[in-house]
C-alpha cells in the first residue's frame, strides 16, 4: 500500500502521512494550489504543514473525510477540529462543490441549539487548545451565544429547580426544603449551578465575550456579578503575577458593564484590596474606584480603612476615600436623589475622620479635605467632626495660627448639639469667638423653635391659654437675648474685651440657661402636640354625628 502511496505530508513535525496525491487535493485547495506551482516533479513529493491546526489528530480527521468520498461524522466534539482544519487546507465548495468540509462543518455549529450542556462545554474547551485561527474565534461566539441563551431559559422556566450538574437535569426536580434558611441556600446553589463549569474553561478575553452576550441577552445582573466575582478567586490559586493581572483588569472591567445596583460592594471592596497588590493599570484602577464611589452608602468604616500605598508617610490611604466621595457625588449629582444616601455618606466619613485624626502624620490639607469633602447640607449635625477636630488638635500641637483658623472655620456651629456646645465653651484649644459662635447657632434654634410653637399654639390653644403662653415665650426670648448680647459683643467691645476667663463665664452662663430653655420647649412642644391630637379626635367625632343621627 505504501508503494503507491505519492505524497508524503509532515504535518507540524510530529508525524509524517503517506497519502494519494489525487484523492487529497480533490478536496484540499491549499495542496492543489501547491502541485499547480510545481508542474513537472511527479516524484518524492513532499509537503510540510507548519501551525496545522489540531495537529496529527486532527490532519487524520481530513485524510478519513477524504478516503470516505468527502463523508464524516460530525459532532460537537470534533466539529472544532473539522472546521479550523477545513479553513486552514481550503476545503471549501469551490474545490469540492457540496461535498467540501467547511460547509458540512458549518451546517453542524447551526444546529448548536440542540447540543447538550456538556457538548457544548466540551465544544467550548477544545476550541481553546486549538492555534488560534478565525475559525476557532467562531465557534467561541456561538458556544457562548448558545450557554447565555441556554442560562437565560433555564432561570426563566425552573427557577425553583434545585442546583445540578446541568441545566437539563436541574429541570426535573423540585425543592420540598420548607425551612427558610435551606431555601435560601439551594436558591444561591440554583442561580450559581454553572460557576464552576464555566470558571475551568473560560479564559479572559472570552469572559470578556461571555458578559457581552449576558449583556444582550438581559440576563440577570447579579448573578453575572456573583460569577465574575467567583471566577476572580477560582482562577487566582495557580496562577502567576502577569495572569492575576489579566484575570483581575478583566473582571473589573466586565464588573463596569452591569448594572451597579446588582454589584455587591463589599465584593468591590474585596477586589479593591487585591488590586492593591497586583499592578494593575491605571484606567482600571480608576474604573474600581468610580464603582465603588457610586455605592459609598452601602459601605462600611472597615471598608476605608484601606492602609497607605508603599513610600506614604500616612497610616491609611485619605487620597483613595477623597476620591470615593468625588465620585459618590458624581453619581448623585441629579435631581431626586434621596437625601438619606447622603446622611448615610455623611455618618461614614465623620466616622473615617474620627479614625484617622489621630495620624500624626496625617496634613492639615489632607484633614481639612475630608472635613470638607461633603456639602454643609448632607450633615444634620458636626458633632462627631467637632470630636475629630478636638482629637486632631490634641495630636498636632505644631499647627500654625492660619492651620488652626481653617480647621475652626470648617465646623458649621450651627449644627452642634447643647452638649458640644457645652464642652466647647470650655475647650482651651478653641478661641472663644468661636465658643461664641456656637453659642449664636443655640440661640437662633430657640427662636426658631418659639416661632413654630407659635404657630401650632394659634390652632390649638383657646384666648385665655394662648396670653398667658406668648407672655412666658416673650420672657425666655428677653433672657435668651440678654445672654447672647453679653457673649457676642459689639465689633468696639471687642476691641476692649480681651479676658477669656471672663468670656468663658458668661458662654458657661448662656449655655447653662440654653439648656433649661430647651426642656421647657420640649416639654411644651409636647403638650401641644397632645392638644393638636385632641382637637383632632373632637373635630372628627363632630363631623360623624350628623350621619349616626341620619
Amino acid at each position: 500500500m505504501a508503494a503507491v502511496c505519492d505524497l508524503e505530508v509532515d504535518v507540524n513535525g510530529e508525524e509524517t502521512f503517506f497519502i494519494h496525491k489525487n484523492i487529497i487535493s480533490s478536496y484540499c485547495g491549499k495542496i492543489r494550489n501547491l502541485f499547480d506551482k510545481s508542474k513537472g516533479v511527479t516524484t518524492n513529493l513532499k509537503i510540510i504543514l507548519h501551525d496545522f491546526p489540531g495537529g496529527t489528530e486532527s490532519f487524520e480527521l481530513v485524510t478519513r473525510f477524504c478516503y470516505n468520498n468527502g463523508k464524516i461524522v460530525i459532532n460537537p466534539y470534533n466539529v472544532h477540529r473539522l472546521l479550523c482544519a477545513a479553513h486552514y487546507l481550503e476545503m471549501n465548495e469551490t474545490i469540492s462543490g457540496s461535498h467540501n468540509l467547511l460547509e458540512q462543518t458549518k451546517k453542524s455549529i447551526e444546529e448548536i441549539k440542540f447540543w447538550s450542556w456538556p457538548e457544548l462545554l466540551s465544544a467550548l474547551k477544545n476550541s481553546l487548545d486549538l492555534v488560534p485561527v478565525k475559525s476557532s474565534s467562531q465557534i467561541h461566539e456561538k458556544c457562548l451565544d448558545s450557554i447565555v441563551a441556554r442560562l437565560v431559559f433555564t432561570s426563566e422556566t425552573s427557577p425553583s429547580c434545585p442546583s445540578s450538574s446541568s441545566p437539563e437535569s436541574s429541570g426535573l426536580r423540585l425543592s420540598t426544603d420548607s425551612k427558610s434558611t435551606e431555601s435560601l441556600r439551594s436558591g444561591f446553589l440554583r442561580s450559581s449551578w454553572w460557576f464552576e463549569d464555566l470558571a475551568n474553561i473560560l479564559t479572559p478575553s472570552l469572559v470578556k465575550q461571555l458578559v457581552k452576550s449576558i449583556v444582550l441577552y438581559k440576563f440577570d445582573h447579579r448573578v453575572s456579578s456573583r460569577f465574575l466575582f467567583y471566577y476572580q478567586k477560582s482562577r487566582f490559586f495557580d496562577a502567576t503575577s502577569n495572569e492575576k493581572q489579566e484575570i483581575l483588569e478583566t473582571v473589573i472591567g466586565c464588573l463596569s458593564l452591569l448594572d451597579q445596583t446588582s454589584v455587591s460592594c463589599k465584593n468591590l471592596f474585596g477586589i479593591l484590596r487585591v488590586a492593591l497588590n497586583v499592578n494593575v493599570k491605571k484606567i482600571h484602577r480608576n474604573i474600581l474606584e468610580r464603582m465603588i464611589g457610586s455605592q459609598l452608602d452601602q459601605a462600611t468604616l472597615d471598608n476605608l480603612l484601606v492602609p497607605s500605598p508603599h513610600g506614604s508617610n500616612y497610616l491609611y490611604d485619605v487620597n483613595l476615600v477623597l476620591q470615593f466621595v468625588k465620585h459618590f457625588l458624581t453619581a448623585r449629582s441629579g435631581p431626586g436623589v434621596p437625601i438619606s444616601e447622603f446622611t448615610k455618606v455623611a455618618g461614614l466619613i465623620d466616622s473615617y475622620v474620627a479614625e484617622v485624626a489621630p495620624d500624626p502624620r496625617l496634613k492639615p490639607c489632607k484633614f481639612l479635605a475630608l472635613v470638607k469633602a461633603l456639602p454643609e447640607s448632607a450633615r444634620d449635625s458636626y458633632d462627631d467632626i467637632y470630636h475629630a477636630i478636638n482629637i486632631y488638635l490634641q495630636v498636632h500641637t505644631g499647627l500654625s495660627d492660619e492651620e488652626k483658623t481653617s480647621i475652626f472655620n470648617s465646623l458649621d456651629y450651627t449644627k452642634l448639639s447643647s452638649e458640644s456646645c457645652n464642652h466647647l465653651t470650655q475647650n482651651a484649644k478653641f478661641p472663644s469667638r468661636y465658643a461664641a459662635l456656637a453659642l449664636k447657632g443655640q440661640q437662633l434654634k430657640l427662636e426658631n423653635l418659639f416661632r413654630g410653637m407659635d404657630v401650632q399654639k394659634r390652632f390649638v390653644l383657646p384666648p385665655h391659654e394662648l396670653v398667658a403662653t406668648e407672655t412666658k415665650n416673650d420672657e425666655m426670648r428677653e433672657q435668651v437675648v440678654i445672654y447672647a448680647e453679653q457673649v457676642v459683643p459689639h465689633e468696639a467691645k471687642e476691641d476692649i474685651v480681651s479676658e477669656n476667663e471672663k468670656m468663658k463665664a458668661h458662654l458657661e452662663g448662656m449655655q447653662w440657661r440654653v439648656v433649661e430653655l430647651e426642656k421647657v420647649c420640649r416639654k411644651m412642644q409636647t403638650q401641644m402636640s397632645k392638644l393638636l391630637k385632641s382637637k383632632s379626635s373632637r373635630q372628627t367625632s363632630a363631623k360623624s354625628l350628623p350621619r349616626l343621627c341620619s
